[in-house]
């Protein structure tokens, strides 16, 4: 899990960010509609389908915005709005329960899968240990999503190694931070287990970054979820075979931000937080780089904040509907330390 200080994080961007995310999970329109569909009575608002969390655009995009009220609520409990309002009307009991009613379905067994889930698995954890009193009316659908994770991620042989959405290790990563958080030791080892069976004999990484929608760097999100995963001494040793001339012309791409062309593009808007997932791994890598890589990746780190934050805020609501939630993770960070389970 990424473990910034709040300092890193202004009062008047938490506001901000807290003010957005008050904002979007109440908003239903424009939405992104992407259930299939048998005939058009099936063709009902995303409200009625999913009264948590149909806001924010999309179904992911809800659930991470109210992780990003949650996390503020939790770190920084005297900004002067009550998310805890906005909470009360959507996390209820029966919103809860038809939302884990559709996933429990034949419907919601691949639906939002991977990243989805995550973020839902991470909010669960979050509420938890808050001990706040939503953390009870999500349990059924936590529930639910954490035993459809277990049976999917059991035996899925290959992993999806794109830079948007459907990436597995940076969802693995996420749950793997949300279970340990929680104690939850069966969740913790699926992941430890997908995430060798995956990636364990990567060596050589030779793909070219970024693609044109990437939020995501395939490389350095796999390396993140490889540190949880791996002893110390074991990291290193394969970091170093994955990624053997880090510091070459090569891999400036990966070093350096990106420029964002049209952060009101919301395709384009993407690569903006790419800059801030890099600046989270890249920090969070640090520690167990290769000696002679820990201030490349410092380095690193810092010009992708400053990149990422300037696109945070004033680019339409193909931005404003998630990117603060990135910006919230690289600076709160997520969850606190839970108890120690085995790794490896």
């Amino acid at each position: 899990m990424t473990s910034a200080p709040v300092s890193d994080l202004s009062a008047h961007d938490a506001l901000a960010l807290l003010r957005t995310a008050v904002d979007n999970v109440r908003r239903d329109h424009p939405v992104h509609w992407t259930h299939v569909i048998s005939g058009d009575e099936e063709l009902v608002p995303q409200r009625v389908l999913h009264p948590a969390f149909a806001g924010s655009f999309d179904w992911h995009s809800c659930v991470h915005q109210t992780w990003l009220i949650v996390r503020l609520r939790r770190v920084l409990p005297s900004l002067p709005i009550d998310g805890g309002a906005v909470l009360d009307e959507l996390l209820t009991p029966a919103n809860c329960q038809v939302e884990a009613d559709f996933f429990a379905s034949d419907a919601g067994r691949h639906w939002e899968r991977p990243y989805g889930w995550a973020w839902l698995l991470t909010l669960d954890a979050e509420l938890r240990q808050a001990d706040f009193p939503w953390a009870s009316a999500l349990r059924p659908l936590a529930e639910v999503l954490r035993r459809r994770w277990i049976e999917w991620i059991s035996n899925a042989r290959l992993p999806l190694r794109v830079g948007t959405h459907q990436n597995t290790a940076y969802a693995a990563a996420m749950v793997l931070d949300a279970a340990r958080a929680v104690g939850d030791e069966e969740l913790a080892a699926s992941c430890v287990s997908a995430a060798r069976r995956w990636y364990a004999g990567d060596v050589a990484y030779g793909a070219y970054e970024p693609d044109a929608y990437d939020f995501l760097s395939p490389a350095l999100v796999e390396a993140d979820l490889m540190r949880r995963v791996l002893p110390a001494s074991e990291f290193e040793a394969w970091f170093s075979a994955f990624l053997p001339d880090l510091d070459s012309p090569r891999w400036a791409s990966l070093r350096e931000p990106i420029v964002v062309d049209d952060p009101t593009d919301p395709y384009q808007s993407h690569l903006a937080g790419l800059a801030l997932s890099r600046s989270w791994c890249w920090r969070d890598l640090a520690d167990s780089l290769p000696v002679q890589h820990k201030s490349l990746a410092l380095s690193s780190a810092a010009l992708h904040r400053t990149a990422g934050w300037s696109y945070v805020f004033g680019n339409g609501y193909g931005a404003d509907h998630w990117l603060g939630t990135f910006a919230a993770y690289l600076d709160l960070g997520a969850l606190d330390a839970g108890p120690v389970l085995a790794q490896g």
